[in-house]
């Protein structure tokens, strides 16, 4: 078999911290990069985009923020819809506002924006933790979708209270408004997905990530041994609403172009990243992404089965889509609670002792 580790030397302190210290890990991984980069652009369709890759990305990066919360910080969020909302808004403002400046710096201020907004709410959890945290941030999520309705000023006084997110382009080519090219847009997204995905890793990975993992296996311990449960809980809230900020404004200036708080930001978003990240694996970047990739491709699959192939009536398909999803959720979760990151580091070590027993 290749995939060994036989044959590979270690001669330095960085060889030996790699993220991917297995050569064939590390070539499957830029293998992937290259393809996503500069393979998929070319055969990319509406269809691929709006359905399948877009969600995808942005999910994921929604994902990798409440992750680095939930996952390696042991904070418990359910408002993640309320701090994408955030994001959007955030973006929407600033587009009407500085149109002249590119979409891409708005999307980074309205995540920056969105890590104040989630430090302020995630003081409660100073001074509380688990299911009372739970709470406290699911106020924070009807709070915010409240706010974003009762206050015109955030909507710029539309009759309609819809946001619209106006034309942008990025070197010439349309990323938002009704005229955009679905590869641009892919490409964008790509751009803050794999941003994403490594700054969280290393950040995971560094000083600050071994203070989040203390705080969550035992914070009393953790502050014993002279972590700081003040700096490591909001930096997390921090860290973690920015990535959900950028997933927000992404969301509705490039994949959905017109949102209505209430009915795209709502508590079902929350719900849907939380079970992605359970599903995918708590305290897991790949997990993110595999949590993403299921509750992604999964509907999209059994609505493809059940009305294209089957033929059925589109609304009894979307109930049955709703239990066959649900069920599979609870069948995985007894299956492997720890998710499909945990299924894919057994894979990776059997394959490693292949074919001596493990």
């Amino acid at each position: 078999m290749f995939y060994r580790e036989a044959g590979e030397f270690k001669t330095s302190y960085v060889d030996d911290n790699q993220t991917f210290p297995i050569r064939f890990d590390r070539w499957r991984y830029y293998a992937v990069l290259a393809v996503a980069f500069l393979v998929v652009p070319f055969f990319i369709n509406d269809y691929w985009a709006n359905a399948v890759l877009l969600p995808f990305l942005i999910y994921s990066i929604a994902a990798i923020g409440l992750n680095i919360l939930v996952g390696y910080c042991g904070q418990v969020s359910l408002g993640t819809g309320g701090f994408m909302a955030v994001g959007a808004y955030a973006t929407y403002k600033l587009m009407t506002a500085f149109p002249e400046v590119n979409l891409f710096f708005h999307v980074l201020l309205a995540g920056g924006i969105t890590a104040i907004v989630g430090v302020l709410f995630g003081l409660p959890s100073l001074r509380i933790k688990g299911f009372y945290l739970a709470v406290a941030t699911l106020a924070a999520q009807f709070f915010l979708v409240w706010l974003f309705n009762r206050v015109p000023w955030f909507y710029n006084y539309s009759a309609s209270g819809q946001i619209n997110a106006p034309e942008r382009t990025l070197f010439g080519h349309a990323i938002s408004g009704p005229a955009s090219e679905p590869w641009a847009v892919y490409l964008f997204c790509l751009v803050f997905t794999v941003g994403s995905a490594i700054i969280a890793r290393n950040l995971t990975r560094g000083t600050q990530g071994r203070k989040w993992m203390a705080i969550r296996d035992m914070d009393i311990a953790a502050e014993i041994i002279g972590v700081n449960p003040l700096t490591s809980k909001l930096t997390a809230f921090a860290v973690s609403s920015f990535f959900v900020g950028i997933a927000g404004a992404l969301f509705f200036a490039v994949y959905l172009g017109a949102v209505e708080v209430g009915e795209v930001y709502g508590i079902n978003k929350s719900f849907l990243v939380l079970f992605m990240i359970i599903i995918g694996g708590l305290g897991s970047i790949f997990g993110s992404f595999a949590g993403a990739a299921f509750l992604v491709l999964l509907p999209v699959f059994l609505k493809n089965l059940l009305v294209g192939t089957l033929g059925w009536p589109t609304d009894l398909a979307a109930h049955l889509e709703l239990m066959i999803v649900g069920l599979l959720i609870i069948v995985f979760l007894i299956a492997e609670p720890h998710g499909i990151a945990q299924l894919w580091r057994v894979t990776k070590e059997k394959l490693r002792l292949w074919p001596f027993p493990h």
